[in-house]
């Protein structure tokens, strides 16, 4: 087993609920550190320890651990050499009265639980470090009547305290100085008794500063009169701490002592809290100890997941005995991985020693290993896709399973092409079958399927399908494959009966009806009558798209033989196939009419000299003339 059944089983969930049940830290720690046992023998035990445990419930209702808690730090800071507090102690002593009380409760209980009754015979009792610390400490103080010395110095604090507060309030009630005082009382500092002053008569007050307040308003001043009583005061305070360190060292060490006893106690009562907590949760589920094997054989009749609540559909399941590897098919939402988790979990809840929901009939098998390959474990930062994570797990899965291992599979082969997923799915499943596993695994693949019909230690199993409304049952019906959900819902949704047909017969051989039909029983689209739409043939002076170009240009040449259309772009003449045009303008909606469309084709200086040439401008025929000798030349 690994952190990832645990994970996708949800088991620490469960543990938390039980845990829950526990009145003390030391269960809730106990519990935190249990795992599911690969022992028959501890698997039995803790078994009935829960039953045991849950007898009591169901006949006296509750157990006494009031006063119980966790007293491990407590037991560590006595290892280290340190002295316990007042506090600390009392949680001893009330600790101690705990377990007396559940020692005195358990062996009155022999009837009901004679195995977890005699854990309590192992128990020690301390009665007289109880009634020391009682004695000893109230209300968390040391008492007075500890000790003869702590009664003679307390006493003589108390006298000292009254002689120096009656000298302050006769240095308050005189007149004299009622100008100097702030404030009209006695106020303690530092374990020093003292008087408020005005600070602007703090040097005309005999006496001893003490203290300033924040605002610096106020001196709070030991008077001369009662200096040598406060000396007094401050030694009988010190010898009164050192009797009160000799009180607390002289319990610590009576619990030192019998330190390796309280730790067996506390772990008694550690186990206690959980095996009581284990039986309070039997008791709010209505659960019962199911019956153990440990040769891969389960039986589960009425069984509910632990984590569920509510109507809850029972589980009926068997594996191991006729065949060791189930195929579960079923629809999306079906239930096919509640069934899974549920029998994953059940079968972790029974190794822990939990009770399960269920008939009595049911049988549980102890494994050496339980693994799941549930859920997308894809990974970003390996980038692994969801088929390949799958194959990773199995992979690891395959290198340490045994025949004492039960796996538990959803959707295999998933996350591929379905052929070469439902083939690389199957020779797993064969894997795990001839290395003597228990195997439960979900498909959507039809090949699987068969393949599980056609192997005598395979099972077919299928999740009950409501064909008229169209839900699932979420229960599960072992040995029977039944019809592909998606022929049902295809069928209720009045697809041709004879489509249905053909892909069943698809389903089954993929023989495809590949022959041509009569072109007679083809039935073609009409060819309508009316005339083709006629081509748009390209005019010159049309302003064009280039679609190559996504610009425009000129029609200067229609279209020829070769399709081709010379278009004036970009000062040029370029030849374009008139596919690769689109119309933007036709020249007859850009022009007037008459409009002589060559002048499009003719740059400015070109227009401008033939124009002064037909005026008869002799600039212009004398530019002609340069320009012919400049030929010439």
């Amino acid at each position: 087993m690994n952190s990832m059944t645990f994970e996708k089983l949800q088991y620490n969930e469960l543990k938390g609920i039980v845990k829950s049940y526990c009145v003390s830290g030391l269960g809730k720690n106990r519990i935190d550190k249990l795992k599911p046992s690969t022992s028959m023998k501890v698997v039995k035990n803790r078994l009935n320890e829960t039953t045991e445990a849950r007898a009591i419930l169901d006949a006296v209702g509750n157990v006494p651990f009031l006063g119980v808690s966790n007293i491990e730090s407590i037991i560590q800071n006595l290892e280290k050499g340190m002295i316990l507090d007042p506090s600390d102690l009392v949680s001893v002593s009330d600790f101690l009265r705990g377990c007396r009380k559940i020692k005195k409760f358990m062996l009155d209980k022999v009837f009901f639980a004679p195995v977890i009754a005699s854990y309590a015979n192992s128990m020690s009792e301390f009665k007289h470090v109880e009634e020391e610390v009682d004695f000893s400490i109230k209300g968390n103080r040391i008492d007075s009547a500890a000790s003869k010395e702590l009664r003679r110095i307390r006493k003589n604090i108390d006298s000292v305290e009254e002689k120096i507060k009656d000298r302050l309030n006769k240095y308050l009630s005189n007149s004299t100085n009622k100008k100097y005082i702030q404030e009209f009382f006695i106020s303690k500092k530092d374990d020093r008794y003292t008087i408020p002053i005005k600070a602007s008569f703090k040097n005309q007050v005999l006496g001893t500063i003490i203290e300033v307040s924040s605002k610096g308003s106020t001196v709070f001043i030991e008077p001369n009169t009662v200096t040598k009583l406060n000396g007094e005061l401050a030694i009988l305070k010190a010898e009164e701490a050192i009797e009160e360190y000799q009180i607390l060292a002289a319990l610590s060490g009576m619990i030192l002592e019998n330190l390796d006893d309280i730790k067996i106690n506390l772990d008694l009562i550690s186990q206690y809290d959980m095996v009581f907590a284990k039986a309070k949760f039997s008791k709010h589920i209505d659960g019962i100890e199911p019956n153990l094997n440990d040769i891969g054989y389960i039986k589960l009749v009425s069984c509910k997941h632990p984590l569920l609540s509510g109507d809850v559909v029972p589980l009926h399941f068997e594996i191991g005995e006729d065949y060791r590897s189930l195929i579960v098919t079923g629809p999306n939402a079906g239930g096919k991985t509640i069934v899974l988790k549920t029998i994953g979990l059940v079968t972790l809840a029974t190794m822990s020693g939990f009770h399960i929901t269920a008939d009595k009939e049911t049988e549980i098998s102890v494994f050496e290993n339980i693994f799941v390959d549930i859920g997308d474990n894809q990974s970003i930062e390996n980038a692994l896709s969801t088929f390949s994570s799958h194959m990773k797990n199995l992979s690891e899965i395959m290198s340490v399973s045994n025949n004492h291992s039960l796996l538990l599979f959803d959707e295999i082969g998933s996350g591929t092409e379905p052929n070469e997923g439902a083939a690389i799915a199957i020779s797993i499943l064969e894997e795990f079958y001839h290395m003597g596993c228990i195997t439960v695994a979900t498909t959507h693949y039809g090949e699987i399927k068969r393949f599980s019909e056609m192997h005598n230690d395979f099972m077919n199993a299928a999740m009950q399908f409501n064909s008229e409304t169209l839900e699932p049952k979420y229960k599960l019906m072992i040995g029977k494959s039944g019809e592909s959900n998606a022929l049902w819902i295809s069928k209720k949704m009045n697809i041709r009966e004879n489509v249905l047909q053909r892909a069943k017969e698809y389903m089954g051989n993929k023989e495809y009806q590949l022959d041509m039909v009569n072109e007679g029983k083809i039935r073609k689209p009409k060819i309508s009558n009316e005339k083709t739409k006629e081509k748009y043939e390209f005019k010159k002076g049309d302003r064009v798209k280039l679609l190559d170009h996504n610009d425009y240009g000129i029609v200067y040449k229609e279209i020829d033989n070769f399709n081709q259309v010379v278009v004036f772009y970009n000062g040029e003449f370029i030849n374009v196939n008139e596919k690769r045009l689109a119309l933007e303008v036709r020249a007859q909606e850009l022009y007037p009419e008459g409009y002589d469309l060559e002048t499009l084709f003719i740059d400015y200086h070109t227009r401008k000299m033939q124009h002064d040439i037909e005026r008869g401008s002799k600039k212009a025929l004398r530019k002609i003339q340069k320009e012919i000798r400049k030929n010439k030349d």
